[in-house]
């Protein structure tokens, strides 16, 4: 994450309001948070997928899902050029996309759902290989949104793992 000092623009309501893609790219406000906004926009995944899951057939929902990732891509390039910092932290659509992947293939019960939100944190947070060389190389709006979809893999690989020796 960035300091202040290096933006062409603090973050504000004022400035996430100012364009449609500041909006979406920080996570509906979500991004704001002083303290975690990583984890405050993954947090807002999950309204977000109780609403859609039982109203969106499987097939439709991963069609949201490429979606919001291909509009995704768009939208924190715009806010990134915005703000001077590619991948500013505030910027969280990246983590609700991913995290909307994670809770799609995660079983049933609030269990699941906080093991999901755990390792995708992990991963997100520690970026191991190669979530850190894309993270480090892969600039723009592609860059920020693909990292977090690595996490995601690297979430479900793990959920799977738990899943098989569990049930």
């Amino acid at each position: 994450m960035t300091t202040s000092d290096e933006l062409k623009v603090t973050p504000s309501w004022k400035f996430i309001f100012s364009h449609p893609a500041h909006l979406l790219s920080f996570g509906f406000g979500s991004g704001l948070a002083r303290k975690a906004p990583g984890t405050f926009g993954t947090m807002a995944a999950f309204p977000i997928y109780w609403y859609l899951a039982p109203r969106l057939s499987d097939a439709v929902f991963l069609f949201v899902l490429i979606w919001a990732f291909a509009i995704g891509v768009w939208v924190c390039d715009i806010t990134g050029r915005a703000l001077g910092v590619a991948d500013y932290g505030g910027i969280v659509w990246d983590e609700i996309v991913a995290m909307l992947l994670v809770l799609f293939f995660t079983p049933p019960g609030w269990a699941w759902s906080l093991l999901a939100f755990a390792l995708f944190r992990f991963f997100d947070i520690l970026k191991p290989q190669p979530i850190r060389y894309f993270d480090s190389n892969w600039h723009g709006g592609l860059g920020v949104m693909f990292d977090d979809l690595l996490a995601a893999g690297y979430a479900l690989l793990c959920m799977a793992a738990i899943k098989s020796v569990l049930l």
